[in-house]
């Protein structure tokens, strides 16, 4: 969908919407079971959403695509992810209000682990936890190279924030990170003749911090991804006419918010707690964005059970949802993580929508099988916000 074409249509409204994402949603049967996460979880008030709904799978990028947790929520949010690229560095500084400055390069990092051969051997180093992050962090800080300074930030458990500052830099720089155990990481490798010298300063911060790490009994080595500066993309207050807030527990999440216009609100870990925030901010704003983590961390680390068991700490939430009777809610996810995969997947996004101009479809139950029969059948994730804003009564006619 063409945001000029929704910036003509949108009209202001007294309604609300909540977009809740569980990351990860998406899973994959068993194989003792041949049940997925949401069909092995007991989730009855997901379910009753289905059932009262209209249902379907979203496509987060396209066919056979696997996203990024960047890609998957801009599709949310209406901006299509093919149009609008950014890197993970940006999100991740945004999201801790780091004062990034024309031309700074920014990228994530995680502490990893190595063996004596260099091999990766855990890419979050055990999930540190955020207070010992914030001490390997002191460790790393004043490197420079080349007159680039390497600006370093704390963000969560194993997870930093790399600033490049100087003269002369580029985003176009390949990431360290080769995205699984069992190989070395990836050498500073510049993928346009302006990323040169960004990839030398790389390289020299990434000696320098396998120097200053050794003898860590976890956290011996760095990986790096998402090389990107800041872009100026159009606003949701400036296309939709919404006033949306974002409200998330980890930093990329709120990032994503920012990037798009929305006003970062506190949250912690539990989508309890991001409801709570939601509560005393509701006369405040026309658009929620709910983020929920644990659904992905779990499929990320190859924990069926546990991704069962958040999936059902989730649907807990569910009712205190429903009680601020918001005029459009929306549950789906940014992509699949099955456990079975232990990573991101392709597959379709579960999806339910509940409004009162919805027409319920059918759908008896909140998962992969269920929801195939829902009216909405396998769709573009990046058709979400139009059809919310639809059921909120908040697009005008097209044509004459």
């Amino acid at each position: 969908m063409d945001l000029e074409l929704l910036k003509e249509l949108t009209i202001e409204a007294d309604t609300k919407i909540v977009l809740v994402v569980l990351d990860g949603l998406g899973g994959l049967p068993h194989p003792e079971t041949g049940r997925t996460e949401l069909e092995t979880a007991s989730i009855p008030n997901l379910d009753q959403l289905a059932r009262e709904g209209v249902c379907g799978l979203t496509v987060p990028v396209g066919p056979g695509i696997t996203p990024g947790s960047g890609p998957g929520h801009l599709a949310l949010f209406g901006y299509d992810p093919l149009r609008y690229q950014v890197g993970r560095g940006v999100l991740e500084a945004l999201g801790i209000d780091f004062d990034l400055q024309p031309g700074d390069v920014a990228a994530r990092g995680n502490f990893c682990t190595v063996d004596e051969r260099g091999i990766i051997t855990d890419r979050r180093a055990g999930r540190i936890s955020t207070e010992r992050c914030a001490q390997l962090v002191d460790k790393l800080r004043g490197i420079e190279a080349e007159g680039v300074r390497a600006l370093v930030e704390p963000v969560r458990e194993h997870r930093f924030l790399l600033v490049l500052r100087g003269e002369g830099l580029s985003h176009q720089v390949a990431d360290t990170d080769p995205q699984r155990e069992g190989l070395a990481p990836l050498p500073p490798r510049a993928t346009a003749p302006e990323g040169e010298r960004t990839a030398r300063a790389v390289e020299r911060f990434v000696a320098e911090a396998a120097s200053r790490l050794q003898g860590e009994p976890e956290a011996n080595m760095v990986l790096l991804r998402g090389f990107s500066s800041c872009p100026r993309w159009p606003t949701m207050r400036e296309v939709f006419k919404l006033k949306a807030a974002a409200v998330a527990y980890y930093p990329m999440y709120r990032g994503l918010g920012k990037l798009v216009g929305m006003e970062p609100l506190p949250s912690g870990p539990r989508l309890e707690d991001a409801i709570a925030s939601l509560r005393e901010n509701w006369g405040r704003f026309d658009f929620f964005f709910l983020h929920y983590k644990a659904t992905d961390t779990a499929g990320e680390d190859g924990d069926f059970q546990r991704k069962v068991q958040a999936l059902e700490a989730a649907d807990r939430a569910i009712p205190a949802l429903l009680e601020l009777e918001p005029d459009v809610l929306m549950v789906t996810g940014d992509h699949s993580t099955p456990a079975v995969m232990a990573s991101h997947s392709w597959h379709p996004v579960p999806f339910v929508m509940r409004a009162p101009w919805a027409r319920a479809d059918g759908c008896q139950a909140f998962n992969e099988v269920a929801l195939r029969q829902g009216s909405l059948g396998v769709f573009p994730a990046v058709d979400v916000m139009p059809l919310a804003l639809a059921h909120a009564r908040r697009l005008k006619k097209f044509g004459a």
